[in-house]
């Protein structure tokens, strides 16, 4: 089997948190789907809750620390992405944020991406198309066409219609983004120094 490697970043700031929750849902439908494709998935969580102090560092000093730095690579490296934050007054949290802000602005490039989103009630659902598709479009990332948001009653619906609704969208999400990391693989990351002009050319005077 051809391997896959999926990272799956949370920002869930509670233990046990709902957006955990639904990330880790995510993360299984695509591997399922990834599977049934013939490829092998990989599965790579970052908790962003447990990288707090590194990104506040991150932002003051400019360096990451040796954690943080292992969480960018195997987001940055890997062949899809799932990015699930809870909802704070209409739009993702400042630790979701402050995670995609301190990568190389050309990171996430071509890479497939699934959104997901948590929030104490629906009036906060429309906030995955007005903040947190824009934002992965600003970075040049593939975005899933189905994006997943699970408001608190969502999750004791059991198999009731709502129940169900939520399940179903999980499945198709998460199809959609293993079929992006089948057929899509990630553009490298154009190098800004490419173009200069060598050293020694210069001193040549060509």
């Amino acid at each position: 089997m051809t391997a896959r490697t999926l990272a799956v970043v949370s920002a869930g700031l509670s233990q046990p948190s709902s957006t955990r929750l639904l990330a880790d849902r995510l993360s299984v439908a695509t591997s399922t789907s990834l599977q049934e494709l013939g490829f092998s998935p990989a599965v790579e969580v970052v908790e962003l809750r447990d990288l707090a102090h590194d990104l506040t560092d991150n932002l003051l000093t400019g360096f990451p620390s040796p954690r943080l730095e292992s969480a960018i690579e195997a987001v940055v490296g890997s062949d899809g992405l799932i990015a699930v934050t809870p909802i704070f007054t209409a739009s993702y949290s400042g630790l979701f944020k402050t995670f995609f802000d301190v990568l190389e602005p050309q990171a996430l490039t071509g890479k497939p991406v699934l959104l997901g989103a948590t929030a104490g009630t629906a009036r906060h659902s429309l906030a995955l198309e007005h903040a947190l598709r824009p934002l992965f479009a600003y970075l040049r990332a593939v975005v899933a066409p189905t994006a997943v948001f699970a408001a608190s009653e969502d999750w004791g619906a059991g198999d009731s219609p709502v129940g169900r609704a939520l399940a179903e969208r999980i499945a198709r999400a998460g199809g959609e983004l293993a079929d992006l990391m089948g057929v899509e693989r990630r553009r490298p990351a154009a190098d800004p120094l490419s173009t200069l002009t060598p050293f020694e050319q210069l001193l040549s005077g060509n």
